[in-house]
């Protein structure tokens, strides 16, 4: 890795992914060239559960061999996406920070469009958010309801599919952030923090594919997690 400051910060986060972690990085270098982004850093988290057969930690430090803007962090885990998302924002260098989940679920293509508007000053974050799904009913109506109770709660706030990725947000903006989430609330928290700094929000649609090479994180406890941290996040809004 170069010691001068990126213009992009790209974190993937690529736990359980193993040999796919290859393949979405050479997308992801594909994608930054198409849209002229050479000036880049690529955050490969690859955080595991210590005693698994997780493989995905040692496809990650070979990638990082091959470029040295191609940064890894390996580590025996303390936490959930939450935590591996942190980890890779406090990793992060650049004037921009992109976050993406690294199953292929969303079109990498997505993150040279999200930089597009955010490079133009009119925003402090700018996110998806997913207009046709391919991952099930189920899916569709947690999602569906858990976004809608997020309206309910925090009115304000002029965004759509709360948990969608990727995210970009400005090295200001993040800066301003005191995240502390280690589970899936993470990417509610993000936009709860937005809205108590009044930041500008941009939003653009995206596709949901289905993901056939492994089963979803997201368990009823996760679920749960989401509920109750929204009660959480709303009554502490409210005393601050």
């Amino acid at each position: 890795m170069t010691d001068a400051t990126p213009v992009l910060s790209l974190v993937i986060l690529c736990y359980r992914s193993e040999d796919f972690a290859a393949e979405f990085t050479a997308q992801a270098l594909e994608m930054l060239q198409e849209y002229g982004i050479e000036d880049f850093e690529l955050i490969l988290v690859a955080n595991y559960l210590e005693g698994s057969e997780d493989r995905t930690p040692g496809v990650v430090r070979a990638l990082a061999t091959t470029d040295p803007r191609i940064c890894c962090l390996a580590e025996p885990k303390k936490g959930m996406m939450g935590w591996d998302l942190r980890a890779g924002l406090q990793s992060s260098r650049g004037r921009y920070i992109a976050i993406i989940d690294g199953d292929g679920q969303v079109p990498i293509d997505d993150v040279g469009r999200l930089f597009e508007f955010i490079v133009t000053g009119e925003f402090d974050l700018v996110k998806t958010y997913r207009t046709t799904r391919a991952d099930g009913w189920k899916r569709v109506l947690l999602s569906t309801a858990y976004n809608a109770i997020f309206r309910t709660l925090f009115p304000s706030l002029r965004a759509r599919d709360i948990n969608a990725k990727p995210k970009i947000l400005s090295r200001a903006a993040y800066e301003k952030m005191d995240l502390s989430s280690d589970g899936w609330f993470v990417d509610a928290e993000i936009m709860i923090e937005a809205l108590r700094h009044s930041m500008k929000i941009g939003e653009i649609p995206t596709e949901f594919r289905r993901l056939d090479r492994r089963s979803s994180f997201v368990s009823v406890g996760a679920i749960f997690e989401f509920l109750t941290n929204l009660l959480r996040f709303r009554f502490r809004e409210l005393f601050r």
